[in-house]
């Protein structure tokens, strides 16, 4: 397992809990966001603050890990693709066990799947894997700058919420080759 680079911002030191349970450690901190948190559409992007409100908990199998990230996600709308901002304010729990713990987990629980178990690597904390799984099934899968956002013109791009009335004469494409007709016809010219 790759070592957490210490100098990030989202990677937290537990040494002062080491295996002393029942010590707790509070922290509250601006960070800088590294890498994009969310999804293609919308998320929370790099170098945009977020707000981290941190509790670490030493228990007998690792250090609990309570707390809340509130930033602002941006995105497009995916009816009109004007800009979205959605403020977030979103909470998790996250146990990462010391790795003599993880590793009696695994054969406790008979996984092999290390992913269901986050594990303290050198004493340190890497919020970023945390966060991102907070953060993701709190964005909506597709934006939208307002719930009734009517979308854009499908003949044009116009933006229907700037013209409600907006419309295009179509005529019915099974009849698109009859109104052809009908304007070679002599008869109709002579009416």
């Amino acid at each position: 397992m790759d070592r957490p680079d210490p100098r990030s911002p989202l990677v937290l030191d537990t040494r002062e809990l080491y295996r002393r349970p029942g010590t707790m450690h509070e922290l509250q901190r601006t960070v800088v966001l590294p890498e994009d948190l969310g999804t293609d559409v919308i998320a929370i992007k790099a170098g945009s603050p977020v707000e981290i409100e941190v509790r670490l908990e030493s228990v007998v199998e690792g250090v609990l890990v309570t707390g809340s990230v509130s930033g602002t996600a941006t995105g497009a709308c995916v009816r009109c693709l004007d800009p979205v901002e959605l403020p977030l304010v979103v909470g998790f729990q996250e146990l990462f066990a010391y790795t003599d713990r993880a590793a009696h987990h695994h054969e406790v629980a008979g996984d092999s799947d290390e992913d269901d178990v986050y594990e303290l690597v050198d004493d340190l904390v890497d919020l970023e894997t945390v966060l991102r799984d907070a953060v993701v099934p709190a964005l909506p899968f597709q934006p939208v700058c307002r719930d009734d956002c009517p979308g854009l013109c499908s003949e044009c791009g116009a933006r229907l919420a700037d013209d409600p009335d907006h419309h295009h004469e179509v005529i019915d494409p099974r009849w698109s080759s009859l109104s052809g007709l009908l304007a070679d016809d002599p008869q109709e010219k002579r009416n």
